[in-house]
């Protein structure tokens, strides 16, 4: 019969400090909306690094590019008389395209490193429209960047390289300068590649979250 009466006070005990099932109830929430205001955090501080990276990295691979150019006196074929003739970006639509397309994905990521660090100072839940946005253009984003890293590298190879069965010559031994500035802004353009394939996993993660 004691052991009972005991029983009884320990279950009421909850009760008798003042802690009812709906404080209980409030106070977990309450944890779980800080809990997810943290994560929100992180996952846009995390997000906020790679878009600095993104803009760092296509606007490294578009300056490298854009100032690819070069001066040298060649010998004309069959002629042998040696002229000037410069070698720039301009001389291949392939690298203006290029050209294009890193200063589109700079601008892109420019403007979303400002919405992220919006998002950081002024945390609210990320709404699945706005992450459902994010992956369209990225993916747009990533298919014209990596159209123009495909292309940019064909010719960079062929300047390299050349081709023998169509007489095309390598220019590389010639044009050092050129080949090292458009090959490493090739390179970097390829880096940007991966950061934007991270960004769009990440943003598909976070709507994945909200939306279960």
């Amino acid at each position: 019969m004691a052991s009972t009466e005991e029983n009884k006070a320990t279950i009421e005990e909850p009760k008798i400090k003042g802690t009812s099932d709906e404080e209980v109830a409030v106070a977990v929430e309450s944890k779980k909306g800080y809990s997810s205001l943290v994560s929100t955090i992180d996952v846009a501080t995390m997000e906020l690094s790679l878009r600095v990276l993104l803009f760092a990295s296509t606007l490294t691979a578009l300056i490298l590019m854009a100032t690819s150019k070069e001066t040298e006196v060649v010998l004309v074929p069959v002629l042998n008389i040696p002229v000037i003739r410069p070698a720039k970006f301009t001389h291949s639509p392939a690298l203006i395209y290029f050209v294009a397309a890193t200063a589109v994905a700079s601008f892109y990521s420019l403007a979303t490193i400002f919405g992220t660090l919006y998002r950081i100072l002024k945390p609210y839940p990320t709404t699945p429209l706005l992450l459902l946005y994010y992956i369209i253009w990225e993916v747009v984003i990533l298919g014209i960047l990596t159209a123009a890293t495909g292309s940019a590298g064909g010719v960079a190879y062929i300047g390299l390289r050349g081709n023998t069965h169509v007489g095309w010559t390598k220019v590389c031994s010639t044009y050092s300068k050129f080949c090292k500035h458009a090959g490493s802004a090739v390179i970097i353009s390829l880096f940007a590649n991966v950061l934007l394939v991270l960004l769009i996993f990440l943003s598909a993660h976070s709507l994945y979250r909200r939306i279960r």
